[in-house]
């Protein structure tokens, strides 16, 4: 019992160490300026290092890595990914000391681990030099305490992709660039399909629906003085819940499981004619929608009124407490996410957006844009990249949000609405937090 309180006490002041002093905020560095610290020297790191990863097509990417730096033998280890078992098993390796030195943890779950002290900062090992070249709202989901607790991979912005002769059809020429303009295309596709959507909503799926509040302007997480603040139903999200539960309401969207059967099945028969998604949604839409090639065009997400947009996913390369060799460890992350050669050694890895400025534009010319009429969908990557909304926080146990979350979306055919499951899931996480020994602002 007593090694219990200690590991709940442990967490509350390793977080209320990272409130203290700046809870990562997009934007919002104020905190005061201190000496930089003396950071190790990283030329003559060596020895062997372990890495977990579920992001695809790596294995040739470390192979790399061992042949360009000799004294540094990276050992591979494919993981699923995280919500399919990843992070149930980093957290057992975690609790019986034998984690690997680095492993792969999403933006979203990124200050759990942190916040438990189960990482060591990568700012502790690399510099501004690095570490400032990212873009800022980028760093900034990796910044919490004034530290930097992992290495960007990639960033993926949101989009919508959609059928351009389905929709030309119904007589909508472009792309809906404001939500309004979304429902009415919705409806001129109602009104010459009766049985056609124009997206689907994903009650399995919660974190695209947090990607979407974002863009409409929400902030779930945030700070008061040593405690964290939540709210979930903030007015920017309950606007964006409002609008998709009448989208749901007026049958424009067709709510079904993001990847199920039935969703795939809907892409290849024209019944779902739009996807909102990712950078990385690009792949999957492809591999569903055979025969339909140069149909299919991406946009920027529709916003709300001025150009705005939000990450969906997006992986880190964090060094974890049991790292025996950090030093090499750091050598091996900064590689994978700034070299150009990392890139160009993963090949083809689907529709990727890379963190690190310039990298993406390698990946481009490794992707078949044949499948959107040859559009070039990175130019789209890039403005939407570019129209991210700093001031978004993820708190420090998101599966205590998105897991309460996704059992309400899961009954709004059967009467309960989004408006009510984000309220149920914002207690949710409260209790779920103080449960944890976390002090969080009324």
């Amino acid at each position: 019992m007593f090694r219990m309180r200690a590991r709940k006490l442990g967490a509350a002041v390793v977080a209320g160490a990272f409130l203290l002093t700046g809870c990562g905020a997009a934007g919002a560095q104020t905190q005061e300026t201190t000496a930089a610290p003396s950071l190790p020297s990283l030329k003559d790191a060596s020895g062997e290092v372990s890495f977990w990863s579920s992001v695809t097509n790596m294995a040739p990417v470390v192979d790399e890595f061992n042949k360009t730096h000799p004294n540094i033998k990276v050992s591979y280890s494919v993981t699923p990914s995280g919500n399919s078992g990843g992070y149930a098993k980093l957290s057992t390796a975690l609790q019986a000391g034998n984690a690997p030195d680095v492993a792969t943890i999403e933006y979203g779950y990124l200050s759990g681990y942190a916040a438990a002290g189960n990482l060591k900062p990568i700012s502790d090992y690399l510099g501004e030099d690095v570490l400032g070249k990212f873009p800022g709202q980028i760093t900034d989901l990796v910044k919490l305490g004034g530290k930097s607790w992992a290495m960007p991979y990639d960033a993926p912005p949101m989009a919508f992709y959609y059928r351009t002769d389905v929709l030309a059809d119904a007589g909508v020429a472009k792309a809906p660039a404001t939500w309004d303009e979304f429902e009415a295309a919705g409806k001129a596709l109602k009104a010459r399909n009766p049985d056609a959507y124009l997206a689907s909503f994903y009650p399995n799926d919660a974190n695209v629906f947090a990607g979407l509040a974002w863009q409409g302007g929400g902030k779930w997480f945030g700070v008061d003085g040593d405690s964290w603040k939540v709210n979930l139903a903030d007015p920017a999200t309950a606007k964006v819940a409002d609008f998709w539960q009448r989208m749901i309401d007026e049958k424009i969207v067709k709510v079904e499981q993001a990847f199920s059967d039935e969703w795939s099945q809907d892409l290849q028969k024209s019944t779902v004619v739009g996807v909102v998604g990712a950078s990385w949604s690009a792949t999957g839409i492809i591999s569903r929608t055979k025969g339909q090639e140069g149909k299919w065009a991406v946009a920027e997400l529709p916003n709300w009124g001025k150009p705005a947009n939000a990450m969906l996913g997006g992986s880190t390369f964090a060094i974890t407490k049991d790292s025996k060799n950090p030093a090499a460890a750091a050598v091996f992350t900064e590689w994978m996410s700034t070299s150009p050669d990392a890139v160009k050694a993963r090949g083809n890895s689907g529709s990727a957006w890379l963190a690190y400025p310039g990298l993406s534009d390698i990946a481009k010319g490794a992707f078949d844009a044949s499948h959107f009429g040859g559009q070039d969908i990175y130019a789209v990557y890039q403005k939407a990249s570019d129209a991210v909304l700093p001031g978004w926080n993820w708190g420090p146990d998101i599966a205590a949000t998105l897991t309460p979350a996704q059992d309400g979306f899961g009954k709004v055919t059967s009467g309960q609405t989004i408006s009510d499951s984000i309220k149920n899931a914002n207690k949710a996480t409260i209790d779920a937090l103080k449960a944890r020994g976390l002090s969080v602002a009324d």
